[in-house]
């Protein structure tokens, strides 16, 4: 398994992932995403969406508001349980969450100085706070939202009622949230803003359904989840966990809990979660609020609170996963027969920021140039994502590619001005073939 640091360094080299505000000493655990980086990100989005909503005739796609009323946060608990444990070492004053920290010898124990004094327990509540309006005061606090799923909520009987859904369904949101870390760490794994990917998939109440019919819903949705990052994404199922949580670790409002793990270079950690959430979300804003948000079931002639089962995800997550699974090192032959270390990402095509790479063989024959660009055009046109490179020697610029990912390589040289064919060099096995234009839609 690659470093962490292998990674962080790459991501940043290659204009996958930079630092927030660097040039002003950076802000902790803020990161801006390059023009790689946001190609990447799309591509992770766009296959969930593909996945969650658009082959599936049961789920319906949302984007709620980051601002929601102060009293949604009241009815879903986050104002009042939406808390961390923070201890400060009282040697070096850093705060930490307290169930982050290491022990030793039976006590807590500081990672930055070694420490085993601590002060006062204190809780910390995680929302970012703001003002609404030109006064500031506690009658005009609103918070940026910590995650997406309480829009969803909240909007539950208008998009039925206009959707026209039938029970069992979903509703699907990609949309940020923020949270006021204590600890943050190992990279992009936890952030104070990210995005996530959330489905929220309704279904009959245990009271109306047998247990094990809405268990089934569960399972079926861990399943799906799990076979998506092997077969979608490609990751290594060896690196690839489910971890089941225990009845005394469910959150107040789980009757059952599923992490997806993967076994990143600091440790394995979640990348997704599926919860059976109960009724508990709609019986609260159904109270909160006085809005009646239940379903009528015409089959039953009744009306309920559907249960629901959600399948969470944070991309950045998912970044950080496929930067780690797709890193690879190997000897290479270079021009000059000499070998040398290569470093490639193997990302799957789909995934793939840069689907295909156009290099003229030499950047001073006017011909070849005028060749590369007039293939570089009509790949745009096709392929998507295409760049042009005709800095350095071949062998760097296939390097470059490796690195970035990208899938293939197209070399124009002199015999393509003479066939029109040229070389195409795949990424993963070296291998170069001699093809034309029109050859290439078979790979995409």
């Amino acid at each position: 398994m690659t470093s962490l640091e292998k990674i962080v360094n790459l991501a940043k080299r290659r204009g996958f992932i930079f630092p927030s505000s660097e040039i002003y000493g950076g802000l902790e655990s803020i990161y801006d995403f390059g023009p790689l980086g946001v190609l990447l990100k799309n591509n992770i989005k766009k296959l969930w969406w593909r996945e969650m909503v658009e082959k599936r005739e049961d789920v319906v796609g949302f984007d709620s508001a980051i601002l929601m009323n102060p009293k949604v946060w009241e009815a879903s608990g986050h104002i009042s349980g939406f808390h961390d444990l923070m201890v400060e070492c009282l040697k070096c004053k850093k705060r930490y969450r307290k169930d982050h920290l290491q022990i030793q010898n039976t006590k807590l124990t500081c990672t930055n100085c070694g420490g085993q004094n601590f002060g006062e327990e204190k809780q910390f509540n995680l929302m970012f706070k703001t003002f609404f309006g030109p006064a500031e005061g506690s009658e005009n606090t609103v918070f940026l939202r910590p995650e997406t799923a309480q829009g969803i909520f909240i909007n539950f009987a208008l998009i039925q009622e206009t959707m026209r859904m039938k029970l069992p369904f979903g509703i699907a949101q990609i949309g940020k949230a923020f949270r006021n870390e204590i600890t943050t760490g190992n990279f992009i794994f936890r952030m104070r803003e990210f995005e996530q990917m959330e489905l929220e998939y309704f279904v009959k109440p245990q009271s109306l359904e047998s247990k094990q019919q809405t268990f089934d819903w569960f399972n079926y949705w861990v399943d799906k989840r799990y076979k998506w990052y092997i077969e979608t994404l490609g990751i290594k199922k060896e690196n690839l966990k489910l971890k089941p949580y225990k009845k005394e670790e469910l959150a107040h409002y789980s009757s059952a809990t599923t992490d997806i793990e993967y076994n990143f270079p600091f440790g394995s950690s979640e990348i997704e979660g599926i919860a059976s959430r109960t009724d508990f979300d709609l019986t609260q804003h159904e109270k909160y609020s006085g809005k009646n948000l239940k379903y009528f079931d015409a089959e039953l002639n009744q009306s309920y609170i559907p249960y629901v089962i959600e399948p969470s995800s944070g991309v950045e997550r998912i970044f950080l996963t496929l930067l780690c699974d797709a890193y690879y090192e190997d000897e290479a032959p270079t021009a000059d027969e000499k070998v040398e270390k290569r470093v490639l990402l193997k990302f799957k095509k789909e995934l793939a920021p840069i689907k295909v790479a156009v290099l003229p063989l030499l950047k001073n024959k006017p011909d070849l140039v005028h060749k590369a660009k007039e293939i570089f055009s009509q790949l745009k046109e096709k392929v998507g994502y295409v760049m042009y490179d005709e800095v350095s020697a071949i062998g760097r610029r296939y390097r470059r590619q490796d690195e970035i990912g990208t899938p293939y390589c197209i070399t124009v040289d002199f015999d393509t001005l003479k066939d029109g064919s040229f070389t195409l060099r795949d990424r993963d096995t070296m291998k170069q073939e001699r093809i034309t234009i029109k050859d290439l839609a078979f790979l995409f």
